[in-house]
């Protein structure tokens, strides 16, 4: 839910002329949600992101400590690591590829 509330922001400061505001807002705000994706026993065990083609940080494919779905992800790859992914093209490309889409 939080990449969705930096996406919504930045697309509603882009609609008010505040193009470079809103990226630097929105890449600050999924930056921060990427460094810290936990969920009780859902903790990620791999840590790191990347930056996606529409500019926004992206945690990188990670297992979770307990093997059960991270708040957050899109898709489990085939090597049983989860995608955090904000489109299907490339998703989970170094991981096997898709296994499910969540």
């Amino acid at each position: 839910m939080v990449k969705h509330l930096g996406i919504a922001l930045g697309l509603c400061l882009m609609a008010l002329g505040g193009t470079v505001a809103a990226q630097n807002t929105a890449l600050q705000t999924q930056q921060g949600s990427a460094q810290s994706v936990t969920n009780g026993s859902t903790e990620l065990v791999e840590t790191g992101s990347y930056v996606n083609k529409e500019g926004y940080s992206v945690h990188r494919p990670a297992h979770t400590v307990s093997g059960n779905v991270s708040s957050g992800a899109s898709a489990q790859c085939r090597d049983g690591s989860y995608s955090f992914s904000m489109s299907h093209r490339g998703t989970c490309s170094h991981h096997g590829g898709v296994s499910r889409w969540l």
